[in-house]
């Protein structure tokens, strides 16, 4: 009797468990990830900072309905529908405003603090990433592709990263959140002048404990990227597999669109799924009320307040944008990335 055909999905695995990277200095993975991360901020600001003020709380006057959960419940769908994707209008809106009454320099605030946290936070990133997933195959005794490599690796490079730059996302967040209020003679003036400023009156006002605000959140966050690159590693196998790769030395252009298609459907997936902990890590690092309190106390009540005030619109607001930046940035960042390590491997 002959043996039925292996089905396709273990034909693909065989690949994937097959397929084994040339191992590299440890310090590619460093440089690798500080150049995608240098090329990503430049050509992402004007997205990042729409991105930002969508997800606050600061612009939302006259733009967003406040809605309760009552209220929300009782709409109709069509009222339901509209709230949730309320934020695409309010994109175009907040993009009018910046143009109109800040110029084209106000697309690019923050960028400064933004360079300064997107090019180590990368190379930390994938510094630890890559390097973990070495340690992870051999404390785990496992292949170095196996997902359970992935995900560990993932996790600690999240957690890495987050704790080593969340002072600089806050002052960024701030930076981009800082709105020009008029004066009684006309002049308009802004809470910061620049981001020395920021960081002198966040020590004055806040103690070197509001450096952290919103570090919980993006300890949350680290589930967006170990999801991210779990499956951003396994589509990138079994796309270059599909387009007749043999495991052992893709071409370059087979290596471009894997690694593009892989990193680009990894991060939508990702983001749709977990994108709420943006918006309460971004409301978490606004400035405190004109009193000095804190709008929200921490990560429980935040996603209770947003939830009850604002509903599912809220925790998704500011997603059109995040989208638009943050695929392209997953494709850029990856791309470049894995270009850097090939070309550490050629020397």
């Amino acid at each position: 009797m002959e043996a039925s055909p292996a089905p396709r999905s273990s034909t693909i695995l065989s690949h994937s468990q097959t397929y084994k990277e040339p191992t590299r200095q440890p310090w590619a993975h460093l440089l690798a990830g500080a150049s995608g991360g240098l090329v990503t901020a430049v050509v992402t600001s004007p997205l990042d900072v729409l991105r930002t003020r969508l997800q606050s709380d600061f612009y939302q006057s006259g733009s967003r309905p406040v809605q309760t959960v009552h209220s929300i419940r009782h709409a109709n769908p069509s009222g339901r529908l509209w709230a949730t994707f309320s934020h695409v209008r309010e994109t175009f809106q907040i993009f009018h405003s910046i143009r109109y009454n800040e110029g084209w320099r106000g697309f690019f605030r923050g960028l400064g603090p933004s360079l300064a946290g997107v090019v180590p936070a990368t190379a930390i990133k994938f510094y630890v990433y890559g390097n973990c997933k070495h340690l992870g195959a051999w404390a785990f005794n496992r292949a170095e592709n196996d997902p359970v490599v992935h995900a560990q690796a993932a996790v600690v490079a999240g957690i890495a990263t987050a704790t080593l730059t969340n002072p600089i996302w806050l002052v960024k967040t701030r930076l981009q959140l800082d709105k020009a209020k008029i004066q009684a003679d006309g002049v308009a003036i802004r809470q910061y002048r620049n981001s020395l400023d920021c960081l002198r009156q966040v020590v004055q006002t806040e103690g070197i404990r509001g450096f952290y605000r919103g570090l919980s959140a993006s300890y949350l966050g680290t589930v967006e990227t170990a999801m991210h690159l779990v499956i951003y590693e396994r589509l990138k196998v079994m796309i270059h597999y599909s387009l007749g790769g043999n495991g052992q030395s893709p071409g370059e252009i087979q290596t471009w669109i894997s690694t593009s298609g892989a990193a680009g459907s990894a991060k939508l997936a990702a983001v749709l799924i977990t994108y709420p902990h943006e918006v309460v890590r971004t409301r978490l690092r606004q400035a405190p009320l004109e009193s000095g309190i804190p709008r929200y106390t921490g990560l429980v009540h935040c996603f209770q307040t947003v939830w009850r005030t604002e509903g599912i619109g809220g925790l998704y607001g500011g997603l059109t944008p995040h989208l638009v930046r943050s695929v392209p940035s997953a494709v850029i960042t990856l791309g470049v990335y894995e270009f850097v390590l090939r070309l550490c491997g050629r020397q």
